[in-house]
């Protein structure tokens, strides 16, 4: 059945495109981006006729060219079309031979004659790389960046006797993010999109719906080609306009300015915020105020006394060396190479060769960019490297950082050596002496093993909700930031040090990393009180506590994952074996709510790096700093690069990228219920990633008249009070029986006035500050509502009058099934009781039930008989008898019915984040 559904969407499909008219096309143009768009177009089915384009260079054929070849259309490499400013008839003629309806071209650097611009029955349609009537002329897509546009784009223009000044068939814009280069924005969106449009704008025309909207003179420009010797830097500006201009010369032709008496070019340019960076002053010619040489690169300050980063430096030879290494030796001694090494050099040398067809000899002297070669070469030629020698992990800057041959042979040889590798992790602090210690915080991006600044340079500010004060301002995670710490696990995952790791170390990693934060853990704690508000000694407990638990109990799993043997039917005479392996999925994204900010983040991680997988994970945006810690104790652990990464920042930009992205193979969430179901979503329309949900609870306690009545309101207490009610399995519905209903309600007043609320580094107390302000605020107005559906509020329900989020321990009884009490979790220390009827056992288990929620529940009588019928017909995923919030790594946890799926904790949490393969062999 599916293969005739199949066959029908073809015919169906089939049948569509032959009733779409086609076209005869002439491209005239070079260029990968005309490759591609020649491709697309042939695949539509339209017939390019004549492909025009620039005679071969250096022997070698543009690309263009050898798509149109390979096929066997029509090819004509014409130096000119015009002789002294008139049509080359010769040329035109031939051109005419060819009868096209229509020319096309997507990036042409020739001048057409009118003769051939007007010839087709259609016409002819250019591409250019700016939102027309801004930046007329070449360079566009520079000058869109050197002038501080907040938007980029292309358009699709018909072509007449002006310059880029014809009618507008359609035009495409994308944001410019505040640190985008030439190549991100080409890379991203102008080439991507432009080949589509392109195609699109063919088909218009075929079609007859193609629009010719005339370009408006207002708000035209027209800038001329960026030059080497034009693009000096003017040092009189602000930071952002120094930026621009050096990024809109990035790569090409390149910002310069004079040091040190020579030229010197700028690339990698970054806007900087937060305080000047300790560094060494390095005077340059024109500014009024020296650079600094940091360990992140070259720092430069507007006249706006804002700054700037600049990450790579060229110099008239050529060379090109990190800014940070500006002052250091760079008299490295050559390496003798060992006869495996000789052979890797000889096999990167035949790379070369096929790459600079064009010279004779490769000699160490041979200098890629001058023999020829262009950034797309660049890309070709690491990838030909990666598939000789997986291990060797280059990037294209390496190739920009040594382009003679000799160079390169010794950068490549120090990596596969490890002889590359940073001594030490580099890392920005935020200090505050507070609870009797220096507390020491990463608040950047961790990305590949470093910390770094965010892509955009933005930041946002981390609130102590003990009394509303800024801790530090955090890096605000990108997509751009998404994808490269994604790339980064997956490079990690499949080409790096954890992929060859046995899984014995794997597990010495995990064990150390436990060691580390116990050693840590009174600073881990710290920062959780004072970022999530959790009471100091809880968190040392608890928040921290069973987080090295965690990682010590999945440490101890890393070689102990195994798959079975299968007794099959044997075809006989053969014999058969079947057997299942258990293997890492992959990329693991993995997102975290605010409330147990580090305790969360081991439930998840723990089980996902013990299978081997690597991580991308997402604190919550309210608590970020433990997460960032343990990124620190990770590095120091002995973690490879990229297999931990963390993004501080948005849920609603970084986990929905993340949910989306098509290399993350699994993703784990804790959350509410409603982001929950839109992860699922975006998972699903993705890729199909495997997902665990631990979401939304109402979770019910049933306390019963034969109970212990003293440890009932205790136990009852903890389950509604423990960690400040910011607990998924808060008893968020209580059900006491009548005969005890009001007794069990004055001791549980008579305790809560003996809590002490206040500092949570305070040893004392017992009762610390919501999390976030907004939090606080949600509490209140869900207080607000029970009064007004007529519940009884017993104590509390108010803000406690004092700096910071404080909220009294609040009690409501009376609530009936039909109360928004009754159905919707609070999240928060608010007691909610019903009383149910004496003896009814049924009555009150199907109240419980009568919830779309399942996470957990319990139980309290001393008749055991009692207690395991009512934890049979308990829909939870988890059920207390007589004991509350008593959760051990070795036990899984999660929900049922909308709480989610899948479970945390326990050697289940393991299948979580790992694949069966069946094998069959016979012999």
């Amino acid at each position: 059945m599916l293969w005739k559904a199949h066959q029908l969407l073809r015919k169906f499909s089939t049948t569509a495109t032959a009733y779409q008219r086609k076209l005869k096309l002439a491209l005239i143009g070079q260029s990968i981006f005309g490759q591609e768009v020649y491709r697309h177009l042939q695949k539509e089915g339209h017939k390019v006729v004549g492909v025009f384009t620039i005679p071969d260079v250096n022997g070698k054929a543009d690309p263009l060219a050898l798509a149109a070849e390979k096929d066997g259309t029509p090819v004509f490499k014409f130096p000119r079309w015009r002789v002294k400013g008139k049509p080359n008839r010769e040329v035109v003629e031939a051109y005419k031979s060819v009868g096209a309806d229509l020319n096309v071209l997507p990036f042409c650097t020739q001048f057409i004659p009118m003769d051939v611009i007007d010839s087709p029955k259609h016409g002819s349609i250019i591409y250019h790389p700016s939102i027309l009537p801004r930046h007329r002329g070449a360079s566009a897509i520079n000058w869109t960046l050197i002038q501080g546009d907040k938007k980029a784009g292309f358009t699709i223009f018909w072509a007449d006797d002006g310059l880029d000044t014809g009618p507008i068939l359609l035009q495409r814009e994308c944001d410019v993010g505040r640190n985008d280069t030439v190549d991100d924005l080409y890379n991203n969106f102008l080439f991507p999109e432009g080949i589509k449009a392109m195609v699109e704008a063919v088909q218009l025309i075929a079609d007859g719906k193609a629009p010719q909207m005339p370009q408006p003179e207002e708000g035209a420009t027209y800038e001329g080609i960026q030059k080497k010797e034009n693009a000096e830097i003017s040092w009189d500006k602000p930071a952002e306009a120094l930026h621009n201009w050096i990024r809109g010369h990035d790569k090409v032709p390149g910002a310069w300015t004079v040091i040190d008496g020579q030229m010197v070019t700028f690339y990698g340019s970054s806007l900087l915020d937060g305080p000047v960076p300790p560094g060494q002053p390095l005077a340059i010619k024109g500014t009024t105020k020296s650079g600094l040489i940091t360990k992140n690169g070259l720092v430069l300050f507007g006249n706006d006394g804002k700054m700037l980063l600049v990450r790579n430096l060229q110099f008239e030879d050529g060379k090109m060396i990190p800014a940070s290494k500006y002052f250091s030796s760079d008299d490295m001694s050559v390496i003798e190479l060992t006869e495996e090494e000789k052979k890797m050099a000889e096999d990167i040398k035949s790379i070369w060769k096929g790459i600079l067809s064009n010279v004779a000899v490769i000699e160490d002297s041979t200098d890629f960019f001058k023999s020829g070669a262009s950034s797309m070469h660049v890309v070709r030629m690491i990838e030909e490297i990666k598939q000789k020698y997986g291990g060797l992990q280059l990037q294209n800057e390496d190739v920009y950082m040594a382009t003679k041959f000799a160079d390169f042979i010794q950068m490549a040889v120090r990596k596969l050596r490890g002889e590359d590798e940073e001594e030490e992790l580099v890392i920005d602090y935020v200090s505050k002496n507070v609870n009797n210690m220096n507390v020491k915080m990463p608040y950047q991006c961790f990305i590949n093993g470093q910390f770094m600044n965010a892509e955009e340079g933005k930041t946002y500010d981390t609130i102590n909700p003990t009394d509303g004060s800024i801790i530090a301002k955090v890096s605000y995670a990108s997509v751009a930031d998404v994808d490269k710490a994604v790339a980064a696990a997956k490079d990690a995952f499949e080409n790096g040090e954890w992929a060859r790791m046995n899984a014995r170390e794997r597990g010495r990693l995990m064990y150390r990393l436990a060691d580390l934060m116990e050693e840590h853990q009174e600073e881990l704690a710290t920062i959780e009180a004072i970022d999530s508000g959790a009471v100091y000694t809880l968190a040392l407990k608890t928040h921290v506590g069973m987080s090295v638990q965690t990682f010590r109990y999945f440490a101890g799993w890393c070689d102990k994952i195994q798959g079975s043997t299968i007794p099959i039917s044997q075809a006989r005479p053969n014999h058969n074996l079947t057997f299942t392996k258990k293997e890492p999925i992959g990329v693991c994204a993995i997102v975290i709510p605010w409330n147990y900010p580090l305790m969360m983040l081991a439930w998840k991680s723990a089980a996902c790096l013990a299978a081997g997988n690597t991580l991308v994970l997402k604190p919550a945006q309210v608590t970020p700093l433990t997460a960032l810690k343990f990124a620190e104790l990770s590095a120091k652990a002995g973690f490879p690069k990229g297999v931990i990464n963390i993004l501080p920042g948005s849920g609603g930009l970084v986990g929905q990228h993340l949910s989306e992205h098509p290399d993350i193979r699994k993703l784990g969430f804790t959350g509410s219920t409603l982001i929950g179901k839109q992860i699922m979503k975006s998972c699903a329309v993705s890729n199909l990633k495997k997902v665990s949900l631990e979401l939304g609870g109402k979770s019910p306690l049933i306390i019963f008249e034969d109970c212990e009545l003293d440890k009932a309101v205790r136990m009852g207490m903890g389950a509604v009070y423990f960690n400040k009610g910011e607990n998924c399995i808060a008893a968020g519905r209580l059900f006491v029986e009548e005969s005890v209903h009001d007794e069990f309600v004055r001791r549980v007043v008579e305790e809560i006035k003996k809590m002490k609320i206040g500092d949570p580094l305070d040893r004392a107390t017992d009762h610390g500050p919501q999390n976030h302000k907004a939090h606080l605020e949600k509490l209140l107005e869900y207080c607000e509502i029970g009064v007004k559906e007529g519940a009884t509020l017993v104590y509390g329900g108010r803000q406690v009058c004092r700096p910071g989020f404080f909220m009294e321990p609040t009690v409501f009884t009376d609530v009936e099934d039909h109360m928004y009490l009754a159905q919707e979790e609070s999240f928060g220390p608010i007691m909610v009781i019903s009383k149910f009827k004496n003896g009814d056992v049924d009555g009150v288990l199907k109240r419980a039930n009568n919830t779309e929620y399942g996470l957990a529940s319990g139980v309290f009588t001393r008749d055991l008989s009692k207690a395991l019928y009512v934890s049979e017909n308990l829909e939870a995923g988890t059920v207390f008898i007589n004991t509350y919030n008593k959760t051990d790594v070795a036990a899984p946890f999660g929900g049922f019915k909308q709480s989610g799926f899948g479970k945390d904790l326990g050697e289940e949490a393991l299948h979580e984040y790992l694949r069966t393969k069946a094998v069959t062999v016979e012999y």
